[in-house]
């Protein structure tokens, strides 16, 4: 078996090469899924054969930011990483990882390994990796014709998580009930959440968490930050926040109060990691927003800032920021393709009109342009619909004074387009 997989991580780079050179893709996916179809075992020896620290981060949103903050300060510090970071988080995109970041014996030679994984691909990930660290982040509904609703997740996220490592440590965010409770009985477990002053005076429309996990009463938040993330505590049971670990940090690097989430995450591991405060922000200092994740692109003597918006919790979150930003060019590109999920209901959860107001300049792309046209003119606002996405970005662009920019709120396929129009290529 060993010889199939040398042919196989050979014939793999060979294809991340080729993927690469055409400018095809980046070859984060096929080489692993040939690899598992080949030997279904492929993930679990490669593995047997490192002593990297294995983490993996799970959840809705931040998933990808999470971990490029990660790395980023691992890599500052002169540190080997292997990354998924082009976006492939099924068991296919793990394998095509190991392919990647292995040498042509099948040795894995880094000091770090993190694996971004979809929510419902996480117990198969976990099957196959046994992490050193467990990060889950949040749950919000997100293609539910694919996922089903969250309570399913949490479920077998925690039965999944039963069955890990003692030694494995799991860094939870305390402010997400479903995500919180799966600690609930398990010591080797840590807790980011907010402690902020600032706080909506109460849950808005949309949330998605709002029972206890434990006894399915209704929970009582004594703060809310965004959607059902807050300080909460069940009256009927008694189950509560626990107690954070890390609430606050020196130095933010992104906009947004869910990016403090993300980073106070990171952060947490890699103190976990004895890396002191000064290594992580000087870290943290440069680092730079991934594809789509607030990424700035310079494009016709303007500056594009893609917000990846796949939810109605991201979209919120993302009118939101930009608003406190003062930015007033905005264009939604809604897709409804494979990686999107084919329902586009959930336009409807988005508060738009209680974030935004007539003053925008708003323009809609994308293969369901005319379905967010009507959305918007429910909310009273002015759009311009234009469905041949490279003639909506050009217009707007052409629109704007010579310091304005454009903002771009995508889901994930549009957000691919998108990428493939202003820089030639897709992914990274």
């Amino acid at each position: 078996m060993r010889l199939v997989n040398v042919f196989l991580i050979v014939f793999g780079k060979f294809f991340i090469f080729l993927s690469k050179f055409t400018n095809l893709g980046s070859g984060s996916t096929w080489p692993g899924h040939i690899a598992l179809k080949i030997n279904p075992n492929f993930n679990k020896q490669l593995l047997k054969s490192t002593n990297a620290v294995k983490i993996v981060i799970a959840g809705t949103n931040g998933k990808t930011t999470t971990g490029s903050l990660i790395n980023r300060v691992l890599i500052s510090n002169k540190k080997t990483v292997a990354h998924n970071q082009a976006g492939a988080n099924l068991l296919n995109g793990l394998a095509s990882s190991l392919i990647h970041n292995s040498n042509t014996l099948g040795l894995i030679k880094k000091n770090y390994i993190i694996f971004e994984s979809d929510e419902f691909a996480l117990p198969q990930i976990l099957e196959n990796i046994n992490p050193d660290y467990l990060i889950c982040l949040n749950l919000f509904r997100d293609q539910l014709d694919r996922y089903g609703e969250l309570d399913e997740i949490a479920k077998k996220w925690k039965e999944t998580i039963k069955k890990l490592s003692k030694n494995t440590t799991l860094i939870l965010n305390a402010d997400d009930p479903l995500v919180s409770y799966l600690g609930d009985g398990r010591k080797n477990t840590l807790y980011f959440g907010l402690s902020e002053k600032e706080n909506l005076k109460r849950i808005k429309h949309g949330a998605d968490s709002l029972r206890c996990p434990k006894c399915s009463y209704m929970l009582t938040f004594n703060k809310v930050y965004f959607s059902h993330l807050g300080d909460w505590h069940c009256e009927k049971c008694g189950l509560k926040r626990p107690k954070l670990s890390i609430s606050n940090f020196k130095y933010y690097p992104l906009p947004g109060i869910y990016n403090r989430y993300n980073i106070l995450a990171a952060s947490l591991l890699l103190l976990k990691e004895r890396y002191n405060e000064r290594q992580i922000i000087n870290g943290l200092k440069l680092f730079t927003p991934v594809f789509g994740r607030q990424e700035k692109i310079r494009y016709k003597n303007h500056d594009i800032i893609i917000f990846l918006s796949k939810n109605p919790t991201s979209f919120n979150e993302s009118l939101s920021t930009i608003k406190d930003l003062n930015e007033k060019n905005l264009m939604f590109v809604i897709n409804d393709r494979i990686p999107d999920g084919l329902d586009v209901s959930w336009i409807w959860d988005i508060g738009i009109e209680r974030i935004i107001d007539k003053s925008y300049n708003i323009s809609v792309s994308g293969d369901r342009c005319y379905d967010m046209g009507i959305r918007l003119k429910y909310a009273e606002l002015f759009t311009h619909i234009e469905q041949d996405l490279k003639t909506a970005i050009d217009k707007m662009i052409s629109g704007l004074e010579k310091d304005e920019k454009l903002y771009i709120l995508p889901n994930y396929s549009a957000m691919l387009d998108i990428r493939k129009i202003l820089l030639g290529r897709k992914l990274l």
